[in-house]
């Protein structure tokens, strides 16, 4: 079986490939994960314990206000920031705006239900310029 491909609406641009860490439901950058260590600590969340730093995050939505901006802001500059975000829904602007200023790839709006189809540990390219994404 060949790769599996998904359209993608493209946010911020860069072209990566990683492990990606999947969460499936909404995440927040102020609350859900330690922003001196990158580990997920939101009881509720399934990758609780797992680091986000250098994985591609792929998850549902963001939720909560601008401070998440300001977390992802932290992270890169500790070297701890995901090497990128996709999201299912459309694109969080103040989250958008921090990976303008930190050059973390960010999509969303895939073409089809990754949040089933892509698993955690899964190795996964993001392309920006064409506008999708490959699991490898």
């Amino acid at each position: 079986m060949g790769n599996k491909i998904y359209k993608v609406r493209k946010i911020v641009r860069g072209n990566v490939s990683g492990e990606a860490i999947v969460l499936p439901g909404s995440f927040s950058f102020l609350g859900d994960v330690d922003m001196n260590t990158s580990e997920i600590i939101a009881s509720e969340n399934p990758e609780k314990g797992n680091f986000i730093k250098n994985k591609i995050l792929v998850y549902k939505d963001t939720k909560g206000s601008s401070g998440g901006m300001v977390v992802l802001m932290t992270m890169a500059k500790k070297g701890i920031a995901p090497k990128a975000l996709v999201t299912v829904k459309p694109v969080d602007y103040n989250l958008a705006e921090g990976a303008i200023l930190t050059k973390v790839p960010f999509v969303c709006e895939p073409d089809a239900d990754i949040l089933n189809e892509i698993k955690t540990g899964d190795m996964i390219s993001i392309n920006t310029d064409e506008g999708f994404i490959t699991v490898n």
